[in-house]
């Protein structure tokens, strides 16, 4: 998982330009990537996990301290809030914790899809992968297809495309909610022709497997 947090710190910088508004919760989570909603009654949800705070309702995101190796944390605390985000709080672990509002959770997560669709046409469209012919994906972008010319594929180094689609598609999944040891991104290669499955790769465990090559 350090490969894969290592990766994907630069893209945490870029969550803040999101815009100033204020964006939509996400689902109740714990340990490394987690949620937590309130609202504006002392409430509990049918969990226990609906808390109270000042009428205002939060959505929390946790990050694991292996997520800002080598990041000046006071940097990182001080980007965060310029940015938008209403509170960032380095915890004892070195992990941090971001306090928002729902809307501009919900505004972080459409940017966040936002840059999966366009990564999608880019494949496609800008001429850097001429073998890709289409790529379509499942709802919460945890499963994406790449249509391919087998034949130029496989004597090409298109592969790589599979690379940019799984960074995305982990960063959509891990800000989502989704507890970092959860995280799992599927990307099947098919012929176009066939469609029939040519390979298949899985996001974060390949990013392992290269960082221990």
């Amino acid at each position: 998982m350090k490969k894969l947090v290592a990766l994907l710190a630069a893209s945490l910088l870029v969550l803040g330009a999101c815009g100033n508004e204020e964006a939509a919760p996400a689902e109740e989570t714990e340990n490394q990537a987690s949620t937590e909603t309130v609202d504006t009654e002392e409430t509990e949800s049918e969990e226990g996990g609906v808390n109270v705070d000042k009428g205002l309702f939060n959505v929390e995101v946790t990050l694991p301290a292996s997520f800002f190796e080598g990041e000046d944390l006071a940097e990182v605390v001080a980007n965060a809030e310029a940015d938008g985000i209403g509170e960032a709080t380095v915890n004892d672990d070195g992990s941090v914790t971001y306090k928002m509002s729902k809307s501009k959770h919900k505004e972080m997560m459409e940017e966040m899809a936002a840059s999966v669709e366009e990564t999608k046409t880019d494949l496609v469209e800008s001429g850097d992968f001429p073998s890709i012919k289409g790529v379509e994906t499942n709802k919460d972008y945890s499963h994406f297809t790449l249509s391919v010319d087998r034949e130029a594929f496989e004597n090409s180094f298109d592969g790589f495309a599979t690379m940019s689609v799984g960074m995305v598609g982990t960063l959509y999944q891990l800000f989502s909610g989704v507890q970092s040891d959860d995280l799992e991104v599927l990307i099947e290669v098919k012929d176009v022709d066939t469609d029939e499955v040519i390979s298949s790769v899985v996001y974060p465990e390949a990013l392992e497997d290269m960082g221990e090559e």
